[in-house]
């Protein structure tokens, strides 16, 4: 996105773009909008829904209960959506949160999350993951906001890999496996889709360990000598792959 425009107010919006009317938006944008920021007509911003790139959109009319929105141009053409698919245990909120926006800003392209033995919160709530992937989207500039998938337990998951991700190769987070770079590792599936699972605090159980190595389409990978928290095994795992065999090369 062109960096003329960094420093406006930049907001999802799920609707078409630019749309053939002005466009009015819901009480909580436009409470956002008209009570938080108080921006006024005229006042600019930038949207995106994830399909039609970024516009300016200029308000024209600032209700707080219905702030309505005028196309002024198109500044970015829509991205492609990212093909890395990535799956994690959830963690408690608030760590929970920082994965899954680090996640959208490290170029995930589908977010799911995996509940393992160990998993620390169960019935995780897919709304407030959806809502912190867009906002990491908003603040970072993201076009293509990835899709946050409803929960699935490990099993489930490597039951059904073949018949819903195809050729997709799955790099699991081994914390049992023997510390070194994992960069030979990746670099042989270079132009494969590729999928990532981090898991819990505690580790994945023996017996998914197993069920893991069991599988022709996982491989184990290491995240050097030091044993990492799940969020920060995140991190540094999307951007070993991004800067290997993904968008940062």
């Amino acid at each position: 996105m062109p960096r003329t425009y960094k420093s406006l107010q930049r907001l999802y919006i799920d609707a078409p773009l630019p749309g053939e009317a002005p466009l009015a938006l819901g009480r909580e944008q436009s409470n956002y909008l008209g009570a938080v920021l108080r921006m006024r007509a005229g006042d600019e911003i930038i949207a995106f829904n994830g399909r039609d790139g970024a516009w300016r959109m200029r308000i024209i009319d600032p209700s707080k209960k219905a702030v309505t929105l005028e196309a002024v141009e198109q500044i970015a053409a829509q991205t492609p959506a990212p093909d890395l698919w990535y799956g994690f245990a959830p963690l408690k909120t608030g760590r929970l949160d920082y994965m899954v926006q680090k996640a959208t800003e490290m170029g995930a392209g589908i977010v799911q999350p995996v509940v393992t033995r160990y998993t620390q919160a169960r019935n995780t709530r897919i709304e407030k993951i959806r809502a912190n992937v867009i906002e990491a989207a908003e603040q970072c500039e993201v076009l293509s906001v990835p899709e946050v998938r409803d929960e699935v337990r490990l099993e489930t998951l490597l039951a059904e890999w073949d018949a819903q991700h195809a050729e997709r190769i799955l790099l699991f987070a081994d914390e049992a496996a023997a510390p070194g770079s994992p960069i030979d590792v990746i670099g042989a599936f270079a132009g494969r889709p590729i999928g990532l699972l981090v898991g819990p605090e505690g580790g994945f159980a023996e017996e998914e360990r197993e069920a893991l190595l069991k599988r022709e389409f996982v491989v184990p990978i290491s995240l050097g000598p030091r044993i990492l928290r799940a969020d920060t095994a995140a991190v540094a795992a999307l951007a070993v792959i991004q800067a290997i065999i993904g968008d940062w090369r």
